[in-house]
Parts: structure tokens; sequence; C-alpha cells
């Protein structure tokens, strides 16, 4: 007997019909944003519309798809826009409505601050729902590629041979013009056209070295800064001890933007930055993100065009609301190792756990089990007393939890989600951008924590 198969019309699927209620389950993360947005304080953004005018999109509708669709990768509004069609989770959340994708972006960069601030409000429902209670935070940050092009970039030291250049060429038209009367042109060569290109190109060549060289001079103070505290340093110890200190004099920063020094044209706030993935560089952001430790949920995130995380500890602390309450530890890697930043973050009632130098992949069974050592004299520096620290029972355990806590978070953000490249432009639009990620991951896994 031959064998039998299930087979489908085609034609008369097309015909079938189905409930959405069918389609969710009441667990489903579609309904849960749905079901928290209606706890949220819309007044600020409802505020921002005018009295009078057409017929808009409620803001719930307009927030449900943005959030729901960085929930799930999907940041393009021209792609929101298609599954309100495709999708059945969109198509529930617009209720059936088509919203434009220019009225999606729109409505994205217009209430930027707004749905910023929705950010702290998310946090607040965990809380009153039990799930989040503010104790110990593991810090950590990342490269995301801005929405820009190297190819689109001019070092400082192309940057003034370009300008060379389009001078000499200004000057090669100029002289062609007053001769044109005297002699015909190139066939089709405007003059004044030609002019006119390299003079805006002038323009926008000299508003780039005024950038670069205004960062330099910024960079510049703060070395200089740098370089008088080690001076002070040495001079201190050579007092204390009576004999010149060890090692190289430190030597003194050079003033002025350095030859390969980068501005962008497309988006002059990026920085080239070294690639998380690869050894290679690119136009980037720099993330960062406060997890706690207990929920994962993110409770703080900044975003800034600084190459390394030094300067990023604090500011990525100061910016987790109040409402929640105070972190009473913070892990953090070696790459926020500073006195600074220890002494910033105690001052503020934070514990502080950061690594004193890269961790090892695989530390030996002596390592593991080796009795905790001698606390260090009271006079010992700053990286003795925190390597002393980590090496206590509670500071394996609060600095061990980092890499299964916001390593993880970042993780899902880059490679669950997608999330590798800015949509906008612009540091402020940036870090709404990044803030509005943190927002739809935190209400990802605050469905997980209920449904769990």
């Amino acid at each position: 007997m031959a064998r039998r198969f299930k087979k489908v019309d085609y034609e008369e699927a097309l015909d079938q019909t189905v409930t959405i209620r069918e389609c969710l389950p009441p667990d489903h993360l579609a309904r849960f944003i749905v079901a928290i947005i209606l706890l949220l304080d819309l007044s600020a953004i409802y505020a921002g519309y005018a009295a009078v005018g057409g017929e808009a999109y409620a803001p719930e509708v307009l927030l449900g798809l943005l959030f729901y669709g960085y929930a799930t990768g999907v940041f393009s509004s021209r792609k929101i826009e298609k599954a309100t069609y495709e999708a059945i989770p969109f198509r529930f959340i617009a209720g059936g409505l088509h919203p434009a994708h220019d009225t999606i972006a729109n409505f994205r960069k217009t209430f930027l601050p707004e749905i910023t601030a929705l950010f702290a409000q998310v946090l607040v429902v965990a809380c009153e729902m039990g799930l989040l209670q503010l104790g110990n935070i593991s810090l950590d940050g990342s490269k995301v590629h801005a929405d820009a092009s190297k190819s689109h970039a001019v070092s400082y030291g192309r940057l003034l041979t370009l300008e060379q250049q389009l001078r000499r060429e200004v000057e090669e038209l100029l002289a062609l013009a007053e001769q044109a009367d005297q002699g015909a042109l190139p066939e089709g060569l405007d003059v004044e056209v030609e002019i006119a290109l390299r003079q805006e190109r002038l323009a926008n060549l000299a508003l780039a070295r005024e950038v670069l060289e205004a960062r330099a001079q910024e960079q510049y103070e703060a070395e200089k800064a740098e370089y008088e505290a080690k001076l002070q340093k040495r001079e201190e110890k050579a007092q204390q001890t009576g004999r010149k200190p060890r090692g190289r004099a430190p030597q003194p920063p050079t003033p002025g933007p350095r030859v390969k020094d980068q501005y962008n044209f497309t988006d002059p706030e990026s920085r080239v930055m070294k690639n998380s993935n690869n050894d290679g560089f690119d136009q980037h952001y720099n993330v960062q993100a406060a997890v706690d430790q207990d929920s994962r949920l993110i409770v703080g995130n900044t975003v800034s065009n600084h190459p390394n995380d030094k300067g990023e500890a604090i500011p990525t602390v100061e910016a987790i609301p109040a409402e929640v309450g105070k972190p009473q530890a913070a892990a953090l890697d070696n790459g926020y190792f500073s006195p600074t930043n220890i002494e910033e973050l105690e001052t503020r009632g934070i514990d502080p756990y950061i690594a004193t130098g890269r961790d090892p992949h695989h530390q030996s069974w002596q390592e593991r089990f080796a009795q905790e050592p001698e606390p260090p004299a009271e006079d010992a520096s700053p990286i003795v007393k925190m390597a002393y620290k980590l090496k206590t029972d509670i500071g394996k355990i609060i600095y061990g939890l980092r890499k299964s806590t916001v390593e993880p978070v970042i993780g899902i953000i880059k490679e669950t989600l997608g999330f590798r490249q800015f949509s906008l432009r612009g540091l402020i639009a940036v870090a709404g951008e990044w803030c509005l990620v943190c927002l739809a991951y935190n209400l990802k896994r605050l469905h997980v924590l209920v449904s769990s």
C-alpha cells in the first residue's frame, strides 16, 4: 500500500480565517509589552502634540511598535511598517493600523528624550512587581558601529594636503576664467561651478580642521594634567625615599592635532575605535551598561565617543535612576581601574571591585583554592589594596558574577537581538537610541522573569 501524505490546497488556504487571539497566547511578549505601556505615564509625550491637527496615532501604538521591534531585533522603521502587515504580533500592537515608516521614524526622533525618561519608569514597575531590588551591579562597555563610514572621513594630515590642493585649483580656475575671452575653454567646463564646488569643499575642510584642533587642545589639557600628576607623584616618592625613583620620567604631551586624527563628515561626533570582534578599526560609539547582578536588568546606561572605558564608570553609575535606589557594590574589569574611580565610587557609598589586570582564563587548582592572603599595609598603593580585595571570599563572589551578568546582557543585545549599528547620528541622539535598546531589553527580561 502506498504511503499517504497530507497536502495543502493553497487557494483554499488563502481563505482561512484566524483570530489574533488564537495566535498570541496570554503570556506572549507582545501582550506583555502592551500591558506594561498602559502602566506608564505618557503625559510628557502627549504634551508634545499640537492642540489642533489631523488625527494622529496614539503614542501607545507607536511606543508598542518600537519597544516590541527593538526587543525582537527589528530596528528599522521600514521593517516595522512592513511587519504591521505581515507579522501577527505587530498587527496586534498596531490594532490593524499601519503607521508609515516616516511616522515611526519621526516619532522616535521627536520624542527621544521622553522615551528615554520611560527607562526609569519601567525599572520602577519592575520594583513594584518585586522583580528588582537593587543590590550589587556589574559594569561593562562595548563598541557599537555608528551610522557613518570610514570612507567619508579625513585625517588631519590629509586635510592639510587637500586644502593646499583645492586652493591651488581655485587659483588655476580663476586664472583660466580671466583668459576665457582670449581663448576657448575646454568643452563642458563651467568655471563658476567648478570654483563654487571647491570653495564648498574648502569650507567643509575648514570646519573639520577647527573641530580636530579643538579636540586636540582638549586632549592636550587632559594629558598635561595627567603628566603633572605623575611628576608630582614621583617628586613625593623621591622625598619619602630620599632617592631618585626608578624608571623613565614621564614625557610631556605634545600640543596640536596628530597627523592621523580623524574627522567623519557623516557623523562628526563618532570616533574611529578598535572593533570588538576583529583587529580592524571603524566609526563607533562606546556604549555602557550597569546590570543588577540578581535580576540581570540594566539599571544604568550611557554612551560616549571615548575609545577606552576608564572615564565611563562614574557617569554610568550616575545614570542609575534614584527611584530604584543605590547599588551596594560594583564589579568592573581592569579597563575601568584607576584610583580616581575607586575613590569616586567609595564616596558614593558603593563598594568597588575592579580588576587590577587581565583575568586568566584557566586558573590552576592552587590559585582557585588558595587561602585568603594577609591584608596589605595601611599605606599600600590602591592597586595592591584592590588586588587583595579581589582575593577575599566576598571579592571572588561579587567580581566573579560580572562575567555571568553584564557580559551576557551585552552579548544578547549584540548577538541575539542583532543590535550592531545605530540608526541615528550625533552623540545625543545615539545616547537616546541606546537607552531605547536597554529599555527594550529590560521589557524582554521582565517578561522572562514574570513567566518563570
